[in-house]
C-alpha cells in the first residue's frame, strides 16, 4: 500500500495542475460543461487465486480453481471496463469482489492507464465477498455502515464515500443488499439495509439540506417489488403512491425507500417529511440488468436525492444499462461467468450514471 500512496501523491499534483490549465485556457465570461461518470457493476463472485477458507466451493483448488484462472478473469474484467462506451467511469463501484487486493491488482495492472488511484473496500469479518470502489478523485471521507437484523450483523455493509470533485461535494452510498436466494426472511435483511440508508440520509439532511447523495449498487429488489408482494411482506422499495401509503398504515417512513419517477423527486402522497429518491428505471432504463428464470430483473440501481436536480453543482444527466459485447452473449443476455470453463464475464450488466455541471469562467 505504501507504493500506491506514493503514486497517488504524484497524480494528485498532476490532476490539480491540469484542471487549472483547463479553466485558464477558456475566455472570461464563457460557460462550459463538466461531466462526471459513475459506474456500478456486480462482477459475480470475483475471487482471487489464494484459498483462505471463505471461498465458495467452486472457487477452491479442489474444484479446479487456480491463480491462472483468476488472472485470466481479472484481465477479462479490465478489458470489459476498458470497452465501456465513451470514457471509463470516474468512479467505479464493483460488487462481489473478495478483497482489497483484487482492486489493487486491477488498478496497478490491466487498468493502470485509467488513473484509479483511490481505493476503498469493505466487508464484514468472515464474509466471502465485499464491495470495492475505485476513483480518479480523492476521497474526502470514507465510512463503513454495518447492518444488523435481529441482533446479528449481516455480511454486507454499506460503503460511504464523500468527494469534492471540481469544487462540488458528492456523497455515494455503495450497497449490496441481501439476495432473495437461500430461503427464509430475506426481506427483513433488505429492510435493515434500507433503514440504515434512511438514517444516514436524515443525518446528511440535517448537516446540509443541499448535499447530493447517490445510492448505488445491487439492491436485489425490483422497482415494482411492492406490487409483486401485494399480499405478503412490505418490500424495502416502495413507490410514492396512495396504495403504498395505505399499506404502510401511516405516512411514517421506517425501513423502506420511496421511489419516484419525478425530477426532482418530491413526496406526492407520503408526508412532506418523507425522503423520496429518483429511480431511472422505467423512465430512463429498459428491461433490466439481471436475467433470472427467463425474465429480466431490474435489481441494480442508482437512486438520486433531490439535490441532484437543483441546477447547482452536479446534476443528473443520464443513466444507461450497458447491454453490449463483451457484457452480453449473442442472445443479448448477460454473459455469465463459469468458473469451470473460465468463460464468461458476469451475470449482471453494469449501469453508468452521467452527471453534469455548468462552469463559468470569470
Amino acid at each position: 500500500m505504501k507504493k500506491m500512496e506514493k503514486i497517488v501523491i504524484v497524480l494528485v499534483l498532476l490532476s490539480v495542475g491540469s484542471c487549472e490549465m483547463l479553466e485558464k485556457s477558456k475566455d472570461p465570461g464563457t460557460e462550459y460543461t463538466e461531466t462526471l461518470r459513475i459506474g456500478t457493476w456486480n462482477v459475480q463472485t470475483l475471487f482471487d487465486g489464494e484459498e483462505t477458507g471463505t471461498e465458495y466451493a467452486e472457487y477452491r483448488s479442489s474444484a479446479g480453481w487456480t491463480d491462472e484462472k483468476y488472472r485470466a478473469r481479472l484481465n477479462a474484467v479490465a478489458h470489459a471496463v476498458n470497452k465501456l462506451p465513451e470514457k471509463t467511469p470516474d468512479i467505479l463501484g464493483l460488487i462481489e469482489i473478495e478483497n482489497l487486493q483484487i482492486l489493487e491488482h486491477l488498478v496497478q495492472g490491466p487498468l493502470a492507464k485509467q488513473g484509479y488511484n483511490w481505493l476503498f473496500f469493505g466487508n464484514n469479518p468472515g464474509a466471502s465477498l465485499g464491495i470495492g470502489v475505485a476513483s480518479r478523485f480523492p476521497f474526502e471521507e470514507t465510512m463503513v455502515h454495518s447492518i444488523t437484523s435481529n441482533g446479528e450483523t449481516t455480511p454486507r455493509p454499506i460503503l460511504e464515500i464523500r468527494l469534492q470533485i471540481k469544487g462540488n461535494l458528492l456523497i455515494c452510498l455503495v450497497c449490496h443488499w441481501k439476495s432473495k436466494a437461500g430461503g427464509g426472511d430475506t426481506e427483513s435483511l433488505r429492510k435493515a439495509s434500507a433503514r440504515v440508508i434512511l438514517r444516514r440520509l436524515r443525518e446528511l439532511k440535517q448537516e446540509a439540506p443541499d448535499i447530493p447523495v447517490i445510492i448505488m449498487g445491487d439492491l436485489n429488489e425490483n422497482p415494482d417489488e411492492f406490487y409483486r408482494k401485494a399480499d405478503s411482506t412490505l418490500s424495502a422499495l416502495v413507490p410514492d403512491d396512495p396504495s403504498a401509503v395505505e399499506r404502510t398504515g401511516s405516512s411514517a417512513q421506517m425501513d423502506f425507500l420511496i421511489l419516484s419517477q419525478n425530477k426532482p423527486p418530491k413526496p406526492e402522497y407520503f408526508g412532506t417529511e418523507a425522503l423520496v429518491l429518483y429511480s431511472p428505471w422505467e423512465k430512463e432504463l429498459e428491461e433490466g440488468s439481471y436475467y433470472y428464470k427467463d425474465e429480466w430483473e431490474a435489481i441494480d440501481y442508482f437512486l438520486l436525492s433531490d439535490a441532484l436536480f437543483d441546477q447547482t453543482g452536479w446534476d443528473f444527466d443520464s443513466c444507461k444499462v450497458i447491454k453490449q459485447e463483451p457484457f452480453i452473449t449473442n442472445t443479448k443476455l448477460p454473459y455469465r461467468y463459469d468458473p469451470k470453463t473460465g468463460n464468461g464475464l458476469s451475470d449482471h450488466l453494469p449501469l453508468i450514471l452521467t452527471l453534469k455541471q455548468t462552469k463559468h469562467v470569470k
